[in-house]
């Protein structure tokens, strides 16, 4: 769905460095380099990033 605000394990504010690092994966760049330049590297706050997987458009499709 939508990325969480913050980690899920330390509280660290994450929302906001999800899309630049979306766009620096999606124009190439390896994706431990991404985070590491986002400052981003505790395993956990890392982990959420590397499994994350954005469905929010196949789920808009469904209505209650």
């Amino acid at each position: 769905m939508i990325v969480p605000v913050r980690c899920m394990s330390c509280g660290k504010p994450l929302a906001g460095l999800w899309e630049e690092y979306k766009e620096r994966v999606e124009k190439g760049e390896k994706a431990g380099k991404a985070l590491d330049s986002l400052g981003i590297r505790r395993y956990c706050c890392r982990a959420l990033f590397l499994t994350h997987k954005d469905v929010l458009a196949e789920v808009a499709k469904f209505r209650v």
